[in-house]
């Protein structure tokens, strides 16, 4: 049986935060798992951090890169997906930083027929800068340690581990608040919707387009918080010049009954796939 846990990290021009995410997969309990650096065209100082970490996360690293046209999350995260060789898939952002337990939750939460969102921790301006710039490193801290900083981030809740049981599967047809800066799903669910949606570019519900045709799939949704929650690093908002497009492509699969990506795993698979080394 394959229990390879594979990480696909999405990423663009931000080396510093790269750097710290990685620290803390490096820090990771559960060891069975894979790194896939999903790179939307950053310039080499990203692919310099790849490599520094690849003899010392401890884990196997893989940078999968394409050229930068516009904001092309998702189709870079299928090439990524390809890539990979887990059972298993978490998503998480290039500037979401894991705490050691990470890994382990979503092995735990893990079950046929189900996909996982987990929750975030929003930390303030003045502890971004503390944790790229001064060598803080929030994700080994304590509760009492997120006490005394409490100014600092929007909420304490999503710290707490909590087993919650039955209580994760009370709402298993709903995609509103699924975000794939922290979600899990099977390889073979999202081979099945044929990945993520490739004709977003730009910001917008990429996420919620994933969420809503693995629902359609059979897939049902689980409830990962108080369990998987990682601590987002500060950034400017991203551009939403596109936003209405976008949203008026999601409303066309909501309006449709469609469950594969029309430029998903399939299409990306017929293009070059870039490792950078």
């Amino acid at each position: 049986m394959n229990d390879l846990i594979s990480v696909l990290i999405s990423i663009y021009d931000r080396p510093d935060a790269l750097d710290a995410v990685l620290r803390g997969l490096s820090r990771q309990t559960d060891r069975n798992f894979e790194v896939i650096a999903s790179d939307d065209g950053s310039p080499p100082s990203t692919a310099a951090v790849v490599k520094a970490w690849k003899s010392r996360l401890g884990v196997p690293l893989a940078h999968v890169w394409h050229e930068h046209r516009g904001f092309r999350a998702s189709e870079i995260s299928n090439r990524a997906i390809l890539k990979s060789r887990g059972a298993y898939c978490v998503f998480l952002d290039g500037d979401c930083i894991p705490r050691p337990g990470f890994i382990a939750a979503h092995r735990r939460l893990a079950e046929p027929g189900w996909f996982v969102f987990g929750n975030r921790i929003l930390m303030n301006d003045a502890l971004t800068r503390a944790c790229l710039q001064d060598g803080t490193e929030p994700e080994i801290w304590g509760f009492k340690d997120f006490i005394r900083r409490r100014r600092e981030i929007n909420r304490l809740t999503p710290l707490i581990s909590l087993p919650l049981g039955p209580l994760r599967k009370l709402d298993t047809q709903s995609w509103e608040s699924v975000r794939t800066c922290n979600l899990a799903a099977w390889r073979a669910d999202l081979d099945t919707v044929n990945g993520q949606e490739g004709l977003y570019v730009g910001w917008g519900p990429h996420d919620s387009d994933l969420a809503v045709r693995l629902i359609r799939s059979g897939c049902r949704r689980k409830d990962g918080r108080f369990a998987t929650g990682v601590l987002h690093l500060a950034h400017p908002e991203a551009d939403r010049a596109r936003m209405t497009e976008n949203q008026l492509l999601f409303e066309e699969t909501l309006a449709s009954n469609r469950v594969q990506a029309v430029r998903g795993l399939a299409e990306a698979s017929a293009d070059a796939v870039v490792e950078a080394n």
